[in-house]
Protein backbone atom coordinates (compact mmCIF):
# COMPACT_ATOMS: atom_id res chain seq x y z
CA UNK A 1 0.00 0.00 0.00
CA UNK A 2 1.43 3.62 -1.16
CA UNK A 3 2.15 5.67 1.64
CA UNK A 4 -0.29 8.35 0.66
CA UNK A 5 -3.16 5.91 1.17
CA UNK A 6 -1.85 4.01 4.16
CA UNK A 7 -1.95 7.49 5.85
CA UNK A 8 -5.63 8.20 4.41
CA UNK A 9 -6.58 4.96 6.23
CA UNK A 10 -5.20 5.82 9.47
CA UNK A 11 -7.20 8.89 9.57
CA UNK A 12 -10.20 7.46 8.75
CA UNK A 13 -10.11 5.26 11.44
CA UNK A 14 -8.95 7.76 13.90
CA UNK A 15 -11.97 9.43 12.81
CA UNK A 16 -14.03 6.62 13.26
CA UNK A 17 -12.69 5.44 17.03
CA UNK A 18 -12.61 9.32 18.01
CA UNK A 19 -15.69 10.38 17.19
CA UNK A 20 -18.72 7.66 17.07
CA UNK A 21 -21.51 8.13 14.62
CA UNK A 22 -24.17 10.76 15.75
CA UNK A 23 -27.58 8.58 16.53
CA UNK A 24 -30.28 8.76 13.85
CA UNK A 25 -33.15 11.10 14.92
CA UNK A 26 -36.05 9.01 16.75
CA UNK A 27 -38.62 9.17 13.71
CA UNK A 28 -42.60 9.59 14.32
CA UNK A 29 -44.99 8.60 11.68
CA UNK A 30 -47.70 11.21 10.79
CA UNK A 31 -50.74 9.82 8.93
CA UNK A 32 -50.84 13.95 7.84
CA UNK A 33 -48.68 16.26 7.26
CA UNK A 34 -49.42 19.40 9.65
CA UNK A 35 -51.42 22.19 7.59
CA UNK A 36 -49.03 24.46 9.58
CA UNK A 37 -46.41 25.63 12.54
CA UNK A 38 -48.01 28.82 13.00
CA UNK A 39 -50.74 28.76 16.25
CA UNK A 40 -52.60 31.92 14.75
CA UNK A 41 -53.68 28.97 12.37
CA UNK A 42 -53.31 25.12 13.75
CA UNK A 43 -56.32 23.64 13.83
CA UNK A 44 -55.71 20.29 12.42
CA UNK A 45 -54.58 17.06 14.75
CA UNK A 46 -51.13 16.65 13.80
CA UNK A 47 -50.41 21.06 13.88
CA UNK A 48 -51.92 21.31 16.88
CA UNK A 49 -49.84 18.75 18.46
CA UNK A 50 -46.60 19.67 16.67
CA UNK A 51 -47.34 23.53 17.77
CA UNK A 52 -47.76 21.94 21.70
CA UNK A 53 -44.39 20.99 21.54
CA UNK A 54 -42.72 23.95 19.94
CA UNK A 55 -44.60 26.92 21.47
CA UNK A 56 -45.76 27.48 25.16
CA UNK A 57 -49.46 28.21 26.03
CA UNK A 58 -50.84 30.54 28.96
CA UNK A 59 -52.44 27.72 30.36
CA UNK A 60 -52.62 23.71 30.49
CA UNK A 61 -55.51 21.58 31.75
CA UNK A 62 -55.45 19.08 34.58
CA UNK A 63 -56.82 15.38 34.90
CA UNK A 64 -60.41 16.68 35.43
CA UNK A 65 -59.66 18.93 32.35
CA UNK A 66 -59.43 22.03 34.86
CA UNK A 67 -57.64 24.71 33.41
CA UNK A 68 -54.22 25.08 35.45
CA UNK A 69 -51.47 27.81 35.10
CA UNK A 70 -48.52 26.93 31.96
CA UNK A 71 -46.34 30.14 31.00
CA UNK A 72 -48.97 32.40 33.43
CA UNK A 73 -51.34 32.26 36.46
CA UNK A 74 -54.01 34.73 36.76
CA UNK A 75 -56.54 36.49 39.04
CA UNK A 76 -60.20 37.97 38.22
CA UNK A 77 -60.66 42.04 39.16
CA UNK A 78 -64.20 41.51 38.36
CA UNK A 79 -66.89 39.42 36.32
CA UNK A 80 -65.24 40.64 33.15
CA UNK A 81 -61.27 41.52 33.66
CA UNK A 82 -58.62 38.42 34.00
CA UNK A 83 -54.90 39.52 34.92
CA UNK A 84 -52.65 36.97 33.53
CA UNK A 85 -48.67 36.82 35.30
CA UNK A 86 -46.00 35.15 33.46
CA UNK A 87 -43.87 33.08 35.50
CA UNK A 88 -40.26 33.98 35.02
CA UNK A 89 -37.35 32.39 33.06
CA UNK A 90 -39.10 32.06 29.93
CA UNK A 91 -37.38 32.11 26.38
CA UNK A 92 -37.87 32.15 22.96
CA UNK A 93 -35.17 29.45 20.81
CA UNK A 94 -33.40 32.24 19.47
CA UNK A 95 -33.02 33.51 23.62
CA UNK A 96 -34.49 36.54 23.46
CA UNK A 97 -37.63 36.49 26.77
CA UNK A 98 -40.82 35.36 26.55
CA UNK A 99 -42.55 38.99 27.73
CA UNK A 100 -46.05 39.99 27.87
CA UNK A 101 -46.09 42.08 24.77
CA UNK A 102 -45.52 38.83 22.88
CA UNK A 103 -48.64 37.43 24.95
CA UNK A 104 -50.67 40.48 23.50
CA UNK A 105 -49.28 40.53 19.83
CA UNK A 106 -50.14 36.79 19.56
CA UNK A 107 -54.11 37.29 20.57
CA UNK A 108 -54.50 40.44 18.97
CA UNK A 109 -53.35 38.82 15.46
CA UNK A 110 -55.94 36.01 16.24
CA UNK A 111 -58.70 39.07 17.06
CA UNK A 112 -57.33 40.93 14.06
CA UNK A 113 -60.02 39.84 10.96
CA UNK A 114 -57.75 41.01 8.35
CA UNK A 115 -55.68 38.00 9.62
CA UNK A 116 -58.37 35.62 9.89
CA UNK A 117 -57.61 33.46 12.05
CA UNK A 118 -59.57 30.67 12.79
CA UNK A 119 -58.98 30.82 16.11
CA UNK A 120 -60.82 34.30 16.51
CA UNK A 121 -64.34 32.58 16.65
CA UNK A 122 -63.98 31.45 20.34
CA UNK A 123 -61.38 34.49 21.43
CA UNK A 124 -63.89 36.81 20.32
CA UNK A 125 -65.10 37.53 23.48
CA UNK A 126 -62.36 39.20 24.29
CA UNK A 127 -62.69 43.17 23.91
CA UNK A 128 -59.33 43.84 24.36
CA UNK A 129 -55.80 43.11 25.62
CA UNK A 130 -52.90 44.57 27.01
CA UNK A 131 -49.71 44.86 28.81
CA UNK A 132 -49.98 46.15 32.18
CA UNK A 133 -46.09 45.61 32.66
CA UNK A 134 -43.36 43.24 31.23
CA UNK A 135 -44.67 40.51 32.95
CA UNK A 136 -48.76 40.81 33.04
CA UNK A 137 -51.15 41.02 30.79
CA UNK A 138 -54.92 42.17 31.46
CA UNK A 139 -57.86 40.67 29.25
CA UNK A 140 -61.01 42.60 29.12
CA UNK A 141 -63.81 40.62 28.13
CA UNK A 142 -67.18 41.27 26.30
CA UNK A 143 -69.00 39.72 28.91
CA UNK A 144 -68.42 37.22 32.00
CA UNK A 145 -67.43 34.39 31.02
CA UNK A 146 -66.39 32.23 34.37
CA UNK A 147 -64.17 29.60 32.52
CA UNK A 148 -62.60 32.33 30.52
CA UNK A 149 -58.54 30.96 31.36
CA UNK A 150 -59.12 27.65 29.51
CA UNK A 151 -59.58 29.36 26.09
CA UNK A 152 -56.36 31.06 26.36
CA UNK A 153 -54.83 27.55 24.25
CA UNK A 154 -52.87 29.45 21.86
CA UNK A 155 -49.17 28.99 21.59
CA UNK A 156 -46.94 32.13 22.33
CA UNK A 157 -45.30 33.95 18.98
CA UNK A 158 -42.81 36.33 19.22
CA UNK A 159 -44.09 39.72 18.56
CA UNK A 160 -41.93 40.75 15.43
CA UNK A 161 -43.22 36.92 14.32
CA UNK A 162 -47.18 38.08 14.43
CA UNK A 163 -47.17 41.04 12.26
CA UNK A 164 -47.54 39.45 9.05
CA UNK A 165 -50.52 37.00 7.62
CA UNK A 166 -47.58 34.79 6.11
CA UNK A 167 -46.23 32.25 8.11
CA UNK A 168 -42.94 32.89 9.69
CA UNK A 169 -40.47 30.51 10.66
CA UNK A 170 -41.28 28.59 13.57
CA UNK A 171 -40.09 30.47 16.84
CA UNK A 172 -41.20 29.51 20.30
CA UNK A 173 -40.37 28.81 24.01
CA UNK A 174 -41.56 25.51 24.01
CA UNK A 175 -39.73 21.75 24.65
CA UNK A 176 -38.59 21.47 20.87
CA UNK A 177 -37.40 23.95 18.37
CA UNK A 178 -37.73 23.43 14.91
CA UNK A 179 -34.65 22.48 12.90
CA UNK A 180 -34.49 23.42 8.65
CA UNK A 181 -37.86 24.13 6.97
CA UNK A 182 -40.77 21.66 7.58
CA UNK A 183 -42.09 20.78 3.77
CA UNK A 184 -44.65 18.02 2.88
CA UNK A 185 -42.82 15.13 3.89
CA UNK A 186 -42.45 16.32 7.43
CA UNK A 187 -40.61 18.16 10.15
CA UNK A 188 -37.51 17.62 12.15
CA UNK A 189 -37.29 19.14 15.59
CA UNK A 190 -34.21 19.33 18.37
CA UNK A 191 -35.47 18.61 22.01
CA UNK A 192 -33.53 21.98 23.70
CA UNK A 193 -32.56 20.31 26.74
CA UNK A 194 -29.79 17.85 25.31
CA UNK A 195 -29.97 18.18 21.54
CA UNK A 196 -32.12 15.14 21.12
CA UNK A 197 -33.35 14.88 17.26
CA UNK A 198 -36.30 13.65 16.44
CA UNK A 199 -37.89 13.57 12.76
CA UNK A 200 -41.79 13.50 12.44
CA UNK A 201 -42.25 11.58 8.80
CA UNK A 202 -45.65 11.65 6.94
CA UNK A 203 -46.82 8.14 6.13
CA UNK A 204 -50.06 8.48 4.93
CA UNK A 205 -50.85 4.83 4.62
CA UNK A 206 -51.27 2.65 7.57
CA UNK A 207 -50.06 -0.86 6.64
CA UNK A 208 -46.83 1.11 4.87
CA UNK A 209 -46.69 2.99 8.64
CA UNK A 210 -46.87 -0.06 10.29
CA UNK A 211 -44.00 -1.96 8.40
CA UNK A 212 -41.60 0.89 8.64
CA UNK A 213 -42.42 0.45 12.43
CA UNK A 214 -41.79 -3.17 12.46
CA UNK A 215 -38.56 -2.80 10.67
CA UNK A 216 -37.43 -0.47 12.55
CA UNK A 217 -37.83 2.70 9.98
CA UNK A 218 -39.84 4.29 12.42
CA UNK A 219 -39.67 4.39 15.86
CA UNK A 220 -43.34 5.79 16.98
CA UNK A 221 -46.75 5.59 15.78
CA UNK A 222 -49.62 7.31 17.73
CA UNK A 223 -53.09 6.97 16.87
CA UNK A 224 -54.67 6.20 13.28
CA UNK A 225 -54.04 2.89 14.02
CA UNK A 226 -56.94 -0.34 13.51
CA UNK A 227 -57.54 -2.80 15.60
CA UNK A 228 -56.52 -5.48 13.43
CA UNK A 229 -53.36 -3.29 12.67
CA UNK A 230 -52.74 -2.59 16.56
CA UNK A 231 -53.22 -6.71 16.94
CA UNK A 232 -50.25 -7.23 14.11
CA UNK A 233 -48.28 -5.43 15.48
CA UNK A 234 -47.99 -6.32 19.04
CA UNK A 235 -46.51 -9.70 17.47
CA UNK A 236 -43.93 -8.44 16.24
CA UNK A 237 -40.01 -8.81 17.91
CA UNK A 238 -39.19 -5.10 19.24
CA UNK A 239 -42.49 -3.51 19.00
CA UNK A 240 -44.35 -2.80 21.53
CA UNK A 241 -48.28 -1.53 21.51
CA UNK A 242 -50.17 -0.17 24.32
CA UNK A 243 -53.76 2.24 24.94
CA UNK A 244 -54.49 5.17 26.87
CA UNK A 245 -58.01 6.00 27.33
CA UNK A 246 -58.98 8.74 24.83
CA UNK A 247 -61.04 11.54 24.46
CA UNK A 248 -62.16 10.96 20.97
CA UNK A 249 -66.06 11.31 20.85
CA UNK A 250 -67.43 9.06 18.39
CA UNK A 251 -71.08 9.26 17.77
CA UNK A 252 -74.36 8.78 15.61
CA UNK A 253 -75.98 12.17 13.66
CA UNK A 254 -79.78 12.36 13.00
CA UNK A 255 -81.61 15.01 11.68
CA UNK A 256 -84.54 16.54 13.58
CA UNK A 257 -85.38 18.81 10.95
CA UNK A 258 -87.00 16.22 8.91
CA UNK A 259 -87.91 12.66 7.80
CA UNK A 260 -88.39 9.68 10.24
CA UNK A 261 -85.72 10.70 12.51
CA UNK A 262 -87.51 14.23 13.43
CA UNK A 263 -89.77 11.70 15.58
CA UNK A 264 -88.04 11.15 19.21
CA UNK A 265 -89.93 7.50 19.07
CA UNK A 266 -87.79 6.78 16.29
CA UNK A 267 -84.90 7.90 17.66
CA UNK A 268 -84.85 6.32 20.87
CA UNK A 269 -85.50 2.96 18.56
CA UNK A 270 -82.34 3.44 16.97
CA UNK A 271 -80.66 4.02 19.90
CA UNK A 272 -81.72 0.52 21.83
CA UNK A 273 -81.47 -1.26 18.94
CA UNK A 274 -77.65 -0.48 18.41
CA UNK A 275 -75.70 -2.88 20.55
CA UNK A 276 -72.65 -0.48 21.43
CA UNK A 277 -71.13 -3.30 23.79
CA UNK A 278 -70.53 -5.38 21.11
CA UNK A 279 -69.52 -3.42 18.93
CA UNK A 280 -66.43 -2.00 21.04
CA UNK A 281 -65.55 -5.66 21.72
CA UNK A 282 -65.65 -7.10 18.17
CA UNK A 283 -64.57 -4.99 15.98
CA UNK A 284 -62.69 -2.18 18.65
CA UNK A 285 -61.44 -5.24 20.48
CA UNK A 286 -61.77 -3.44 23.69
CA UNK A 287 -59.98 -0.63 22.59
CA UNK A 288 -63.04 2.19 23.17
CA UNK A 289 -65.10 2.85 25.87
CA UNK A 290 -68.57 3.67 25.89
CA UNK A 291 -70.25 6.66 25.76
CA UNK A 292 -72.85 8.67 27.44
CA UNK A 293 -72.37 12.14 26.20
CA UNK A 294 -70.18 14.65 24.69
CA UNK A 295 -67.22 14.84 27.80
CA UNK A 296 -65.55 11.73 29.06
CA UNK A 297 -66.45 10.69 32.63
CA UNK A 298 -63.45 12.26 34.15
CA UNK A 299 -64.31 15.59 33.24
CA UNK A 300 -65.66 17.82 36.19
CA UNK A 301 -68.65 18.80 33.55
CA UNK A 302 -69.77 15.56 32.72
CA UNK A 303 -72.93 13.47 33.87
CA UNK A 304 -72.00 10.22 31.64
CA UNK A 305 -73.35 7.75 34.67
CA UNK A 306 -76.85 9.33 34.65
CA UNK A 307 -77.14 9.49 30.30
CA UNK A 308 -76.08 5.63 29.22
CA UNK A 309 -78.45 4.49 26.70
CA UNK A 310 -79.63 1.06 27.44
CA UNK A 311 -79.35 -1.78 24.60
CA UNK A 312 -82.85 -3.36 24.23
CA UNK A 313 -83.74 -4.75 21.09
CA UNK A 314 -87.31 -6.31 22.17
CA UNK A 315 -88.15 -2.45 23.10
CA UNK A 316 -87.34 -0.66 19.87
CA UNK A 317 -89.19 -3.79 17.95
CA UNK A 318 -92.20 -2.72 19.66
CA UNK A 319 -91.77 0.67 19.19
CA UNK A 320 -91.02 0.44 15.59
CA UNK A 321 -94.13 -1.83 15.52
CA UNK A 322 -96.40 0.41 16.78
CA UNK A 323 -95.45 2.83 14.01
CA UNK A 324 -96.41 -0.17 11.68
CA UNK A 325 -92.68 -0.92 10.64
CA UNK A 326 -90.89 -4.86 11.17
CA UNK A 327 -89.22 -6.71 9.16
CA UNK A 328 -91.12 -7.18 6.65
CA UNK A 329 -91.96 -3.88 5.97
CA UNK A 330 -89.19 -2.17 7.87
CA UNK A 331 -88.21 1.57 7.74
CA UNK A 332 -86.04 2.38 5.71
CA UNK A 333 -83.25 5.44 5.99
CA UNK A 334 -79.69 6.70 4.79
CA UNK A 335 -76.80 6.34 6.58
CA UNK A 336 -74.01 8.53 5.06
CA UNK A 337 -70.31 7.58 5.69
CA UNK A 338 -66.93 8.14 4.60
CA UNK A 339 -65.15 5.84 2.07
CA UNK A 340 -62.30 4.96 4.91
CA UNK A 341 -62.41 1.24 5.24
CA UNK A 342 -62.86 0.85 8.78
CA UNK A 343 -65.85 3.22 9.39
CA UNK A 344 -67.22 1.73 6.64
CA UNK A 345 -67.21 -1.60 7.91
CA UNK A 346 -68.60 0.03 11.28
CA UNK A 347 -71.33 1.22 8.82
CA UNK A 348 -72.12 -2.33 7.75
CA UNK A 349 -72.49 -3.96 11.27
CA UNK A 350 -74.32 -0.86 12.46
CA UNK A 351 -76.34 -1.73 9.41
CA UNK A 352 -77.04 -5.27 10.31
CA UNK A 353 -78.28 -5.19 14.11
CA UNK A 354 -80.69 -1.79 12.89
CA UNK A 355 -82.43 -4.69 10.19
CA UNK A 356 -83.25 -6.73 13.05
CA UNK A 357 -85.01 -4.45 14.62
CA UNK A 358 -86.97 -3.62 11.55
CA UNK A 359 -84.78 -0.49 10.16
CA UNK A 360 -83.64 -0.94 6.36
CA UNK A 361 -80.27 0.91 6.21
CA UNK A 362 -78.91 2.25 2.98
CA UNK A 363 -75.32 3.26 3.65
CA UNK A 364 -73.84 5.96 1.22
CA UNK A 365 -70.03 5.91 1.16
CA UNK A 366 -68.18 9.63 -0.31
CA UNK A 367 -64.66 10.94 -0.34
CA UNK A 368 -63.98 12.64 3.05
CA UNK A 369 -64.68 16.47 1.47
CA UNK A 370 -68.23 15.17 -0.09
CA UNK A 371 -69.12 13.19 3.08
CA UNK A 372 -68.11 16.15 5.11
CA UNK A 373 -70.02 18.69 2.91
CA UNK A 374 -73.11 17.28 2.96
CA UNK A 375 -72.88 16.56 6.62
CA UNK A 376 -72.29 20.42 7.44
CA UNK A 377 -75.14 21.29 4.76
CA UNK A 378 -77.95 18.79 6.96
CA UNK A 379 -78.15 16.52 3.51
CA UNK A 380 -78.23 13.39 5.83
CA UNK A 381 -80.75 11.03 7.63
CA UNK A 382 -77.80 9.24 9.59
CA UNK A 383 -74.48 9.79 9.72
CA UNK A 384 -71.15 8.91 11.84
CA UNK A 385 -68.60 11.07 13.01
CA UNK A 386 -65.93 11.91 15.85
CA UNK A 387 -65.52 14.92 18.38
CA UNK A 388 -61.66 15.24 18.76
CA UNK A 389 -59.94 16.56 21.91
CA UNK A 390 -63.14 17.81 23.18
CA UNK A 391 -62.02 19.99 26.75
CA UNK A 392 -64.14 22.89 27.78
CA UNK A 393 -68.28 23.03 28.06
CA UNK A 394 -68.65 25.32 25.88
CA UNK A 395 -68.79 22.45 22.92
CA UNK A 396 -72.47 21.77 24.72
CA UNK A 397 -73.66 25.50 22.96
CA UNK A 398 -71.96 24.74 20.04
CA UNK A 399 -73.37 21.24 19.67
CA UNK A 400 -76.70 21.90 20.58
CA UNK A 401 -77.58 25.56 21.27
CA UNK A 402 -80.26 26.60 18.92
CA UNK A 403 -78.47 29.16 17.46
CA UNK A 404 -75.63 26.76 16.50
CA UNK A 405 -77.11 26.00 13.49
CA UNK A 406 -74.09 25.54 10.67
CA UNK A 407 -72.33 27.92 9.96
CA UNK A 408 -72.88 29.56 13.35
CA UNK A 409 -72.22 26.44 14.94
CA UNK A 410 -72.35 22.30 14.66
CA UNK A 411 -76.05 21.80 15.07
CA UNK A 412 -75.78 19.73 12.16
CA UNK A 413 -79.12 17.69 13.05
CA UNK A 414 -81.24 21.05 13.85
CA UNK A 415 -81.80 20.12 17.70
CA UNK A 416 -84.38 23.15 19.35
CA UNK A 417 -85.05 22.58 22.83
CA UNK A 418 -86.00 25.68 25.10
CA UNK A 419 -85.02 23.37 27.66
CA UNK A 420 -81.41 22.48 26.58
CA UNK A 421 -80.66 26.20 25.76
CA UNK A 422 -82.05 27.65 29.22
CA UNK A 423 -79.62 25.11 31.08
CA UNK A 424 -76.66 25.90 28.38
CA UNK A 425 -77.02 29.66 29.15
CA UNK A 426 -77.69 28.92 32.93
CA UNK A 427 -74.43 27.59 32.75
CA UNK A 428 -72.39 29.75 30.81
CA UNK A 429 -73.54 32.65 33.38
CA UNK A 430 -72.96 30.66 36.69
CA UNK A 431 -69.79 31.82 37.90
CA UNK A 432 -69.15 29.05 41.09
CA UNK A 433 -67.88 26.03 39.32
CA UNK A 434 -69.42 23.91 41.73
CA UNK A 435 -72.59 25.00 40.57
CA UNK A 436 -72.53 24.62 36.95
CA UNK A 437 -71.61 21.25 37.08
CA UNK A 438 -75.55 19.85 38.35
CA UNK A 439 -76.51 22.49 35.39
CA UNK A 440 -74.62 20.71 33.37
CA UNK A 441 -75.55 17.33 34.35
CA UNK A 442 -79.10 18.26 34.15
CA UNK A 443 -78.10 19.04 30.34
CA UNK A 444 -77.31 15.66 29.89
CA UNK A 445 -80.66 14.41 30.97
CA UNK A 446 -82.17 16.13 28.86
CA UNK A 447 -80.22 14.92 25.87
CA UNK A 448 -80.41 11.66 27.04
CA UNK A 449 -84.23 11.98 26.59
CA UNK A 450 -84.39 13.62 23.32
CA UNK A 451 -81.25 11.94 21.63
CA UNK A 452 -80.40 14.76 19.26
CA UNK A 453 -77.22 12.37 18.66
CA UNK A 454 -76.95 8.69 19.93
CA UNK A 455 -73.57 8.64 21.71
CA UNK A 456 -71.86 5.42 20.67
CA UNK A 457 -68.14 5.52 22.29
CA UNK A 458 -64.49 7.63 23.35
CA UNK A 459 -61.65 5.55 21.00
CA UNK A 460 -58.66 4.86 22.90
CA UNK A 461 -55.21 6.25 21.85
CA UNK A 462 -52.79 3.33 20.50
CA UNK A 463 -49.40 3.31 20.70
CA UNK A 464 -46.80 1.57 19.24
CA UNK A 465 -43.17 2.20 19.55
CA UNK A 466 -40.06 0.12 18.50
CA UNK A 467 -37.07 -0.58 20.69
CA UNK A 468 -35.48 2.55 21.08
CA UNK A 469 -38.10 4.17 22.84
CA UNK A 470 -39.10 3.27 26.42
CA UNK A 471 -41.19 5.00 28.94
CA UNK A 472 -43.37 6.75 26.35
CA UNK A 473 -47.00 7.14 26.89
CA UNK A 474 -49.09 9.63 25.54
CA UNK A 475 -52.31 11.42 27.40
CA UNK A 476 -56.40 11.34 26.70
CA UNK A 477 -55.63 14.66 23.71
CA UNK A 478 -52.86 12.09 22.21
CA UNK A 479 -50.46 14.69 22.24
CA UNK A 480 -46.77 13.93 22.31
CA UNK A 481 -46.04 16.08 25.41
CA UNK A 482 -44.45 12.93 26.80
CA UNK A 483 -41.33 13.14 24.19
CA UNK A 484 -39.69 16.43 26.35
CA UNK A 485 -39.50 13.65 29.20
CA UNK A 486 -38.38 10.69 27.13
CA UNK A 487 -36.11 8.85 29.32
CA UNK A 488 -35.63 5.81 26.99
CA UNK A 489 -34.28 6.65 23.97
CA UNK A 490 -31.03 6.62 21.06
CA UNK A 491 -29.52 8.33 23.78
CA UNK A 492 -29.48 6.06 26.42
Amino acid sequence: MRRGAQRAVCLLAALLFAAPLAAAPIAIGLATAPATLDPRYATDAASERLCRLVYEALIAFDARFRPVPALASWESSDDRRWRFHLAPGHRFHDGTPLTAGDVVATYRAILDPTLASPRRGPLAIIAAVRAVDAATIEFELARPDPLFPGQLTVGIMKREATLTREPPAPLGSGAFAVVGAPDSRGVALERVRDGERFRFEVVPNETVRALKLAHGELDLVQGGLTPETAAWLARQPGVHVSTVPGTTFTYLGLNLARGPTADPRIRRAIAEAIDRRALVDLVWRGEARLAGTLLVPEHWASGANATAIVYDPEAARRTLAGLGYDRAHPLALGYKTSSDGFRLRLAQLIQAQLAEAGIAIAIESYDWGTFYGDVKAGRFELYSLSWVGLKLPDAYRHVFHSSARPPAGANRGAYASPRADALIEAAEREPVLARRGPLYAELQRVLAEDLPIVPLWYEDTVVATGERIVRYRTDADGSYDGLADLAGSAHD
